[in-house]
């Protein structure tokens, strides 16, 4: 009475073209998160190789500890710096712990130098705009209209 009867049916086929279907969103994921996120990743580590690559005598680094101090030796076989902090005070660094470089010419501020053709130019007259004043009224010092009474 309460058994009922199980009977096996067919599976119904899959068609090539839905099984396609289902894998455009993986495809279409995966190719946002490829430019999203691994080529600017990939450029910025290239920079980043050009930038240790390129450190030679002379030049100002910061470690990734914060340690700021100029280069004063160069073992390129083991890949390690050797940098003075202080007079007479040097340590050897290994070249992929550094987090900046600053090249022996340039200011420790990020501000660019005004450029050549900027500077020759004549310089042109400045409109001057008059300056409006407006007087602004407080509570105390409302005026009524004539004939009204102050409210309290």
């Amino acid at each position: 009475m309460f058994i009922t009867n199980a009977y096996a049916q067919a599976a119904g086929g899959i068609s090539g073209g839905s099984s396609l279907i289902t894998f455009v969103p993986f495809i279409l994921i995966f190719a946002i998160m490829y430019f999203l996120i691994i080529r600017p990743q990939r450029t910025q580590m290239k920079k980043r190789q050009e930038m240790l690559n390129a450190v030679r005598r002379g030049d100002t680094v910061v470690t990734g500890g914060g340690i700021i101090g100029k280069v004063t030796k160069v073992y390129d076989e083991q890949g390690e710096l050797e940098v003075e902090i202080n007079d007479s005070v040097c340590i050897r660094v290994v070249r992929s712990t550094l987090a900046d470089v600053r090249i022996k010419g340039e200011p420790l501020s990020e501000e660019k130098p005004k450029s050549t053709a900027n500077a020759k130019a004549p310089k042109k007259p400045v409109a001057k705009i008059a300056k409006k004043t407006s007087t602004v009224i407080t509570k105390k010092e409302k005026v009524a209209p004539k004939g009204d009474k102050p409210k309290l």
